[in-house]
């Protein structure tokens, strides 16, 4: 049976996830005024309790319509859902995308040689977040950033191979293969050091790397800043 959802966890700001939690809130008052005013419209003095029944069922099933096309958002993954939409068609990532190699996509955390995109701590992703999208805009995101980042990830590990990835990268690298941290120290000040000219290019590469949490982050910055997103198209799953 085919997938549902796909679920992401990705790291924010508290700025973001207070201004996530307060978009959830005011899309879930707006739904429940509309809710309001639909019954006071349409349930009328000495109706039926079965046509009554019906007509709530009825409103109820407009609102999982109106959720679908993103005319409301009451929940978190609704909202996400509906931005991230937005984001891809604004980078113009909203297309097929192949399948990336067995085993790519799936890895945890960064690609391989890129640091953290903020720090962790007072101002950085101190939070995170759990999102569930459907199961196609999820693989969509997953390839997307995967071959948007391809080349520069591929051109950061040659970076690497002659300069070394720098103390920070070595560590994380090393926590997550269960290195001792002392060996992935050493092997770092081993390597020769980057002149400038070598470490601008990294950054260059750095720059032109797209993850998920980097998409996901973004359409969390459009789903919360001023303006309501774009509804997407009907029928999109």
């Amino acid at each position: 049976m085919a997938r549902v959802s796909m679920k992401f966890h990705v790291a924010v700001t508290e700025d973001a996830l207070k201004a996530l939690n307060a978009r959830r809130k005011d899309e879930r008052d707006r739904e429940a005024e509309w809710v309001t005013a639909r019954r006071k419209e349409l349930i009328t003095p000495g109706m039926s309790r079965r046509a009554a029944a019906a007509v709530r069922s009825d409103i109820r099933a407009r609102v999982a319509r109106m959720r679908r096309t993103g005319e409301f958002g009451g929940t978190r993954d609704d909202i996400v859902t509906r931005a991230v939409r937005e984001e891809l068609r604004a980078r113009g990532l909203d297309h097929e995308w192949p399948n990336p190699p067995e085993g790519q996509v799936e890895a945890p955390g960064r690609p391989w040689g890129t640091p953290p995109s903020a720090p962790m701590g007072d101002g950085g992703y101190a939070y995170r977040v759990s999102v569930n999208l459907p199961y196609s805009l999820g693989d969509t995101v997953r390839r997307a950033a995967y071959w948007t980042s391809k080349e520069a990830v591929e051109a950061l590990q040659d970076w690497a191979d002659r300069w070394g990835d720098g103390v920070d990268v070595a560590l994380q690298e090393a926590q997550r293969d269960g290195v001792p941290a002392e060996l992935a120290l050493m092997s770092a000040a081993g390597r020769p050091s980057a002149p400038k000219a070598a470490l601008e290019i990294r950054d260059q590469l750095r720059a032109r790397v797209l993850t998920t949490g980097d998409l996901l982050r973004a359409a969390i910055d459009r789903a919360t800043g001023p303006g309501q997103p774009e509804i997407p198209n009907q029928g999109r799953e």
